[in-house]
């Protein structure tokens, strides 16, 4: 529901404070009749602090302009022609008051919608969402957004602090040299005959007692100002240290997870525009602060007051560079993950970008990234710390580049776009490892200043884990490598460890997410594929669910051991199904035209209550990435008897000759698909079109399918 629609239903004193937000600077009327543009537009992705970001104000103030002007227009009858009246005068007053402050119209809004969502909020004391500005804004952004609002109130009184103090101390600098000064006067009246001192002497005594007296309280003052200022500062950095953590440890980790699990075909993690903005908005608040600190300082180095204001900003100090530092070093990240199934001699590309570059001016002084690709032990050697003398694990062509500045997005990011993979160097590997198991990882690595290098960062950030293949043989056991890591890494691991066993309903998801993404389908795998994939997997005849769901799954079973009776893995012949699939029985597997998952056994079951020419399609148990027909008709060594026949598998190599449908075309013993459907009325549309007339006398020949034993029992 609209924020507006539950903001009029407010009562009591709510009301008074929604109805207080409104006044000549944005009338209540544009909120009311512009209410669901208002809610729509993108209000918080501008920076309020960056006068960069003024164009974008000014394009939002100029449609809602036109809004209302557009709104007015439509107005008809007697009460339309007063408010189009209206209407149009408020366009008009808004446009003079905002066109050379548009960012102002900006505030405004924001904290116009701010506040009602929180009076709405408190009024219906509830914790979950009430609609918001922004269809797509949680709550929990919004209360991000809150908190930056109050930062930037709470930094704004520690500058006024700032200010006073700085002014006091200036004028008790003047009183203590008008101190000195008496004190000079008094040292200079032991010259003066003894009457002219007697007569001089009380007047500047007591003019020396007032101003020193002035003066001790005057320093007791300043000395609590520094304090206060200080206890204020403690505050805020406790506040930005705790906002900090929300965006870094929560909302980029949770961008980084979803990243990984888009390697896995799960949904498009998402832009950076709203967690860049944040991070900015981190940079510029801790800067500002930063300053502060250091005016403080430099104030209490220009007239020192013994006490403990030297220790606490001396902590201060500290605590805001560790924030600064953490808020750097974790914003250095991967925006497009090189792939993680990297053939040796191959050109791969990758994109880091550093999300407070543009804000902490690091373009200024571009700084070069450089990418190494690193084994598993020497990842983890990085992230304790120890000393890895500068040590790869082979050698990238083209791994360097400078990080530029894209103005009109404000990024500053390093585009790597043709490095290739000359060399690998392996380690030794544990037990049964193949090397297809051996992950590696690509390191980018950089540094700069910011601050006219005042401060200097050494920043680094590791890939997902990538698995370095030598040939195509070798990319369906590395995928399954991929596969599992993506699928079951938890946050913050040691590099690159992963469960050795998952529960089944954990492996379905993985696979139903990538099944989908590689056939590129909407129709994902039904809780009847699963089973039989169940099956498939424990070796089970067990058609309840309910079997499989407290059961697990071992690495060494999903890709190590063969499936009994079989050379291949249980992932081998899942990759190959897809691999047809996508390759060659998209659009059939779209239109539900292929069952697919279906054991032989079942397929006789389900054919022989059918009538004879009733066919299904299902994917080969003995073949990896083959597909057979299985069809019910008669038994020709049995007069009266019927039988389920299966056709040889037909792999990619097949369909490369002749199409699925055309084959079944060819097929005249084949009549219907299961369960009851005309097989012309599912197949025609993927006919190939019968071939034209002879060209130049020739006739082009045609390749057809036939089954000599189907003549038989026709």
């Amino acid at each position: 529901m609209a924020v507006w629609i539950q903001a009029q239903q407010l009562q009591g004193d709510a009301l008074h404070q929604m109805q207080s937000l409104y006044g000549q600077h944005f009338p209540i009327e544009v909120r009311h009749y512009l209410s669901q543009w208002l809610e729509g537009q993108l209000w918080d992705v501008i920076d309020l602090e960056n006068p960069q970001e003024e164009f974008k104000a000014k394009r939002l103030l100029d449609s809602l302009i036109q809004e209302l002007q557009n709104k007015a227009e439509h107005q008809v009858g007697e009460d339309g022609f007063l408010l189009k009246i209206k209407l149009g005068h408020y366009a008009s007053q808004l446009k003079s008051t905002y066109d050379r402050c548009p960012l102002e119209l900006v505030r405004c809004i924001k904290h116009i919608l701010y506040t009602e969502q929180r009076l709405v909020r408190e009024a219906s004391n509830s914790s979950s969402p009430v609609g918001g500005m922004m269809d797509s804004m949680s709550q929990k952004y919004q209360q991000i957004n809150q908190v930056f609002e109050e930062l930037r109130l709470l930094t704004q009184d520690t500058e006024n602090d700032l200010r006073k103090l700085q002014h006091n101390q200036e004028y008790f600098i003047i009183q203590y040299q008008e101190s000195l000064r008496i004190q000079a006067q008094l040292t200079s009246l032991a010259t003066l005959p003894p009457a002219d001192r007697q007569l001089r002497e009380p007047t500047l005594l007591s003019k020396r007692a007032t101003v020193e007296a002035w003066l001790t309280r005057e320093a007791n003052t300043l000395q609590k100002y520094r304090l206060d200022l200080a206890e204020k500062h403690q505050k805020s950095l406790q506040l930005l240290r705790k906002q900090q953590t929300i965006i870094l440890d929560d909302e980029l980790i949770h961008w980084k997870r979803r990243q990984q699990l888009a390697g896995n075909g799960g949904p498009p993690e998402g832009g950076l525009d709203i967690l860049q903005s944040w991070c900015e908005k981190l940079a510029e608040t801790i800067w500002q602060n930063r300053q502060q600190i250091r005016r403080a300082e430099h104030l209490r180095q220009q007239l020192p007051i013994p006490g403990p204001i030297e220790e606490l900003l001396n902590d201060l100090n500290s605590t805001i560079t560790d924030i600064i530092s953490a808020l750097v070093t974790s914003t250095f990240i991967i925006e497009k993950q090189p792939p993680q199934v990297l053939k040796t001699q191959t050109k791969f590309v990758a994109t880091v970008r550093l999300l407070v570059g543009g804000k902490l001016n690091v373009h200024m002084n571009p700084p070069q990234v450089k990418a190494t690709i690193i084994s598993e032990q020497q990842a983890k050697a990085l992230l304790k710390n120890e000393n890895t003398r500068n040590d790869s694990s082979g050698e990238i062509l083209n791994n360097n580049c400078v990080m530029e500045y894209h103005q009109a997005t404000g990024t500053l990011s390093a585009n790597f776009r043709n490095m290739s993979l000359k060399r690998i160097k392996r380690s030794d590997r544990r037990g049964a490892e193949s090397v297809t198991e051996e992950k590696f990882t690509i390191l980018f690595e950089s540094q700069f200043s910011v601050g006219g290098n005042e401060l200097v960062f050494q920043v680094k950030t590791l890939s997902l884990p990538v698995v370095v293949i030598v040939h195509g043989s070798q990319d369906n056991n590395a995928t399954a490598t991929v596969l599992w890591d993506n699928a079951f890494a938890e946050p913050g691991r040691v590099p690159f460890i992963v469960p050795d066993k998952v529960l089944w309903p954990q492996l379905c998801e993985a696979l139903n997410m990538k099944y989908k993404a590689e056939v590129q389908s909407n129709r994902g795998l039904s809780e009847e594929n699963l089973v039989f994939l169940a099956q498939k997997a424990f070796s089970s005849s067990s058609i309840n669910p309910d079997d499989y769901r407290g059961m697990t799954m071992t690495w060494s079973q999903f890709n190590r051991e063969s499936l009994p009776g079989r050379n291949f893995t249980f992932w081998q012949w899942f990759d190959g199904v897809m691999e047809l699939t996508k390759k060659h029985l998209k659009p059939h597997w779209n239109d539900g035209a292929i069952l697919g998952f279906v054991n032989k056994q079942q397929a006789q079951d389900m054919l022989m209550s059918k009538p004879n020419g009733t066919f299904l399609l299902r994917f080969s148990d003995s073949e990896i990435g083959g597909i057979t027909i299985a069809w019910v008709a008669e038994n020709p060594n049995k007069p009266g008897e019927r039988m389920v026949w299966n056709l040889m598998p037909y792999t990619a190599k097949d369909f490369s000759i002749r199409s699925l449908a055309d084959r079944i075309s060819d097929l005249n013993h084949l009549l219907f698909l299961y369960p009851d459907r005309p097989k012309d009325e599912v197949f025609s549309k993927y006919y190939t079109p019968p071939l034209s007339k002879a060209v130049d006398g020739y006739v082009k020949p045609q390749i057809k399918q036939v089954v000599p034993e189907a003549d038989l029992i026709t």
